[in-house]
């Protein structure tokens, strides 16, 4: 009992130096984000449900659009090319500050806020990535330093941007292309996950591109002989690429999803599709292995007789790391301390990690120290890569799911859709409103930060990995 008190106390003690060294702008800001946080949990539950795919998230975007208006924000729908893409402006002068905002879902993860696999609607989309919480929470952020310029507190822009097709064709990248963050000095950004900390990794470029195999068609048994087929070509190009696994250093990663391999047995094969993805820990080792194997889908249609065609879909860069960014955020984190879950969330979480297979440890909030920038750091690929490379970039991951949960997956979706996820978002908010906020009071942050982004590109050349043309919107 002397313990559980001291333990309290000790609580109790810790909140209360936190409040006193928060400043009254930044309480401003946090009881913005309060004020506004049963408007933000329903965008973000009604974007869960919509559970709009690449390009397709019409009534999403226009949810996330629509409040920023109600709250005073001019907003520029369609911004490069694109219909669901926008960008919400508040005040004027600098310093600009941006914050991203995404809002799309992935194919086939429909599913209930269940702790075991239960589709809403069987094969329909899901937000396996959280992204119903990304839009929603930046948008709070936004909205909290735009009530503090409004107010006279501070002076400069607020940029909310509203960034398409995350998961599929890289929206970001026509965005930055069009000139989208030109004039902006510092974007802040945060994703779900399934940790609490200030960002300081990098992640892995990528290329996406397309192979089509064209060959003749015949009947299978009667005479093949008068047949080339393009699922051979298919077949000896796989084949190829799993050779060239041996071949590749070790932190290069190939994937493949084959879309179309023919339609029926009895008749040599016409055409076949792969979609193909390379990646490296930057794009200068991921390029020469793209280059390569676009050779070998020659050697393949050479060996099959059949023509063939390489199409580019688009590629990113890899974060470039801010670690100046990441310790401000790193303060604010430790100023707002662990998210608390109640023993029913804990429960939700721990039956997540025993249908997942994982130890069942329940929720991780715990507000880590600054990790050391990892040379190699594995994981995934962002658009944010190709923002990095164009304005100073400061990262943030909040816990919205259990520890070790399988990311997208149904269980990502779950959470997503109920108080795990929705404790998270705000959170995030909270967080990202009070980082800005650092960078508007202090213009020497500002340049600080600047600083460190041209350091770390030196005298690279941003070039965009994407086709020439518009972007591949559906056309109605």
């Amino acid at each position: 009992m002397k313990k559980a008190l001291l333990l309290l106390a000790v609580g109790i003690f810790s909140i209360s130096l936190s409040a006193q060294k928060m400043s009254a702008t930044k309480k401003a800001v946090i009881a913005s984000v309060e004020k506004h946080e049963a408007e933000l949990i329903k965008i973000s539950d009604e974007i869960w449900a919509l559970a709009e795919t690449a390009f397709e998230e019409t009534k999403s975007a226009e949810v996330l659009a629509s409040y920023a208006e109600k709250n005073g924000f001019t907003v520029d729908r369609g911004v490069a090319g694109m219909p669901t893409a926008f960008v919400a402006t508040y005040g004027s002068g600098s310093p600009v500050i941006s914050v991203l905002g995404e809002f799309d879902a992935l194919p086939g993860l429909s599913q209930k806020t269940e702790p075991t696999k239960n589709p809403l609607e069987e094969g329909k989309p899901g937000h396996g990535c959280g992204h119903n919480m990304f839009g929603a929470a930046s948008l709070g952020a936004a909205i909290a330093i735009k009530e503090q310029i409004e107010a006279g507190k501070i002076k400069g822009t607020v940029k909310f941007m509203g960034t398409p097709s995350e998961e599929k064709f890289f929206g970001k990248i026509w965005m930055v292309r069009e000139g989208v963050w030109d004039g902006v000095d510092v974007n802040v950004s945060w994703h779900p996950s399934a940790s609490t900390k200030a960002d300081v990794q990098s992640s892995l470029a990528l290329v996406d591109f397309k192979i089509e195999f064209f060959g003749q068609a015949a009947h299978a048994s009667a005479d093949p002989w008068n047949g080339r087929s393009a699922s051979d070509a298919l077949e000896l190009y796989t084949t190829g690429v799993n050779y060239y696994r041996e071949h590749v250093k070790p932190t290069v990663r190939m994937h493949y999803h084959i879309q179309d391999g023919g339609q029926v047995v009895n008749v040599v094969p016409d055409y076949s599709r792969l979609w193909m993805r390379v990646r490296d820990t930057e794009r200068k080792g991921m390029m020469p292995v793209y280059e390569r194997l676009q050779e070998m889908v020659e050697g393949a249609a050479i060996l099959a007789d059949v023509d063939y065609k390489v199409s580019l879909i688009s590629g990113i860069y890899e974060v470039l790391v801010n670690r100046t960014g990441g310790a401000v955020m790193q303060k604010n984190l430790e100023l707002l301390g662990p998210i608390q879950y109640t023993a029913e969330e804990v429960a939700f979480g721990k039956k997540i990690q025993e249908v997942t297979g994982k130890p069942q440890v329940g929720m991780d909030s715990d507000i880590n120290p600054l990790e050391d920038t990892k040379e190699n750091p594995g994981g995934g690929s962002t658009d944010v890569g190709d923002v990095s490379w164009n304005v100073a970039n400061i990262n943030l991951g909040v816990t919205t799911a259990p520890k070790d949960t399988p990311w997208h997956s149904w269980a990502v979706v779950a959470c997503g859709g109920m108080s795990i996820g929705h404790k998270g978002m705000t959170y995030a908010s909270k967080a990202m409103s009070m980082t800005m906020l650092d960078l508007f009071e202090n213009p020497k942050l500002v340049q600080e930060v600047k600083a460190e982004y041209k350091e770390r590109k030196g005298d690279a050349v941003y070039e965009a990995i994407v086709p020439p043309g518009p972007p591949p919107v559906p056309q109605n």
